[in-house]
């Protein structure tokens, strides 16, 4: 099931027994904006840092939850930045070519120790 971020982080508060003020008041943010990222209403996603405290607090994967938010983690956005000219082949072959992208999908989330063997 594809959950937006906001039901994401809204149904892990709620797992973990916190008020939207409770966790707002861990996160040093303002209940409110709180709100509005639980209900996607807000007008830009939080910044990495927000994301990553979110996720910790509420034992989620912080790389999801930053590509969740609509974010690119700071390290990949370094990344893409060095190897901007590739990207657009790269995204282009993947959406021409399924069969491509779902290798390179596969490849990418497979462990490290089975990369090693492979």
């Amino acid at each position: 099931m594809n959950q937006s971020f906001g039901q994401l982080i809204r149904e892990a508060r709620k797992d973990k027994g916190f008020s939207q003020r409770e966790l707002a008041k861990l996160l040093g943010l303002d209940f409110t904006y709180l709100s509005k990222l639980e209900n996607d209403r807000a007008d830009y996603p939080p910044k990495e840092d927000v994301i990553r405290s979110l996720a910790r607090h509420l034992d989620l994967n912080e790389e999801e939850l930053i590509f969740s938010a609509g974010r690119i983690p700071q390290r990949d956005e370094d990344f893409l930045k060095q190897h901007y000219k590739t990207m657009p082949a790269l995204f282009r072959r993947m959406q021409e070519n399924p069969d491509f992208a779902k290798r390179v999908f596969r490849e990418a989330t497979q462990p490290e120790n089975e990369e090693k063997q492979g």
